[in-house]
């Protein structure tokens, strides 16, 4: 199964994502997409390109045990993700506490109910390009995220029923548009 989230310009923070004939709308990062060569840390950009899915995190404490083929982990306030370019551990989960920069997976509001890891710079993780791709939960008021793809609660629900193991992501442009 292959998710398409295609973006109406470079610039864009919101975009349409696509399976099976439907369409959810998405948010992407604060500075929009680019490319997998220009990615950095911390940029805010969604990388284009095709990515497996690699795994879906939720908050047991929070949500129902979503109905999904792709492999599950349950998050706890031990889960984190290090987004530090120095460390040996970046852009890997990390057991917390730990001493590199990262991102905690239990956060207090609901983005993280759901997560998926998106596998994006990760075989192999390239020292600087970016961590942390997740599509994850979107705000309440669909505001742009740090890099990621945010999802209704109800689409990423819908989503997740039709996606497994060989699931992938497909983050482009519109057709004529050039980055």
């Amino acid at each position: 199964m292959k998710l398409v989230v295609t973006a109406p310009s470079p610039a864009a923070t919101t975009a349409t994502l696509s399976v099976n004939g439907k369409t959810y709308p998405c948010t992407l990062g604060r500075a929009g997409v680019t490319g997998p060569a220009e990615k950095t840390e911390g940029d805010g950009k969604t990388p284009l390109g095709v990515y497996p899915l690699r795994l879906l995190y939720y908050r047991a404490d929070r949500v129902a045990k979503p109905e999904t083929g792709l492999p599950l982990k349950v998050l706890t306030p031990e889960t984190g993700w290090c987004e530090d370019p120095s460390h040996p551990d970046y852009n890997r989960e990390i057991s917390l506490p730990h001493p590199a920069g990262h991102d905690h997976m239990t956060r207090a509001d609901a983005l993280y109910d759901y997560v998926v890891v998106v596998g994006y710079n990760d075989s192999p993780v390239v020292t600087g390009k970016g961590s942390a791709i997740f599509i994850h939960l979107a705000r309440p008021d669909f505001s742009p995220t740090a890099g990621c793809v945010g999802l209704r609660a109800e689409d990423m629900r819908e989503l997740l029923k039709i996606c497994n193991e060989t699931s992938t992501i497909e983050i482009r442009l519109e057709t004529g548009t050039v980055a």
